[in-house]
């Protein structure tokens, strides 16, 4: 899918959360963004992903994390959160990206931990912000990630906090849902069965380039 030169919402990998789902007793005793998949860690395949989409992307994170998020994307494209901001909630990280890109006419907003969403996927919802100004995917009728937000939300964006993240934006605005095949869109890690299952049905995917 082609998108304009001028119109090219900015990708915010959300990965700033502490993952307690996942558990202490997680395999190799690592959290589950750093957990391995693929040929890169569950964030590492997320943020490569995202790239590949060709849009501009920012990962929210904090320092623990920094290396498995520098391993697909420079150092200026990364905001590094304190573990005290990291736990204000999702809401906080996502206000720290869209503030980092103020200037972009969308963004998409992307949990660290859905490493199955594609390119492809990215770009289809990116392309319903041109006209309208919440648009987020849907596989089989049913909602997943990424979210995207035109500009016209910036005021709003920005003021985010807590664990809610931007439902309550979402539940304001009328929002388009863009089916596609990628049932990745569904497909997000809390726990380590989920991490084996992702895993299994990724295995399914044509293989991608490191």
């Amino acid at each position: 899918m082609q998108l304009g030169m001028r119109f090219r919402p900015s990708i915010i990998v959300v990965a700033a959360g502490r993952g307690s789902r996942f558990g202490a007793g997680s395999p190799g005793g690592r959290p589950k963004l750093e957990q391995p998949f693929g040929t890169s860690t569950v964030l590492g395949t997320t943020v490569r992903n995202a790239v590949q989409s060709q849009l501009p992307v920012v990962v929210v994170t904090v320092a623990a994390l920094l290396p498995c998020a520098s391993a697909h994307l420079a150092q200026r494209d990364i905001v590094v959160v304190s573990d005290e901001e990291a736990g204000r909630g999702m809401g906080h990280s996502i206000a720290a990206g869209v503030a980092e890109r103020s200037g972009a006419p969308g963004w998409l907003v992307l949990p660290g931990d859905m490493p199955l969403v594609q390119p492809g996927t990215l770009l289809a919802v990116a392309s319903a912000l041109e006209h309208h100004a919440v648009a987020y995917a849907q596989h089989r009728g049913r909602r997943g990630h990424p979210v995207g937000f035109a500009s016209e939300l910036y005021s709003e964006l920005v003021l985010l906090k807590g664990d809610e993240g931007a439902r309550r934006i979402v539940a304001r605005y009328p929002a388009f849902a863009v089916e596609v095949a990628d049932a990745g869109v569904l497909i997000d890690i809390d726990t380590p069965a989920d991490l084996e299952a992702a895993r299994t049905a990724a295995a399914a995917l044509p293989a991608m380039p490191v």
